[in-house]
């Protein structure tokens, strides 16, 4: 029993320092959003990626870094409406 709840504990704390790792009340919104701005963060972090893309996209490195700073803001639209 005590490595259930210690395991518990590991997980909360996890949850905590990684906002991006979710926990029971998370919604798909929130998960989705999360996931596409570690994506965004990624491709800035890698440059050899960003300049693949840029190449893609025919446009230059600074231009398709901004591209990506401005998709974190909103990365999945607004948040959908919530009944009370």
């Amino acid at each position: 029993m005590a490595d259930k709840l210690r395991t518990q504990q590991q997980l909360e704390a996890l949850q905590n320092k990684y906002i991006g790792t979710g926990h029971a009340d998370t919604t798909k919104h929130e998960w989705t959003s999360n996931i596409a701005r570690d994506s965004y963060a990624s491709y800035q972090g890698h440059s050899p990626l960003l300049h693949y893309m840029s190449i893609g996209m025919g446009q230059g490195v600074e231009r398709t870094r901004m591209k990506c700073m401005e998709g974190m803001v909103l990365p999945c639209g607004p948040a959908p409406a919530t009944e009370e």
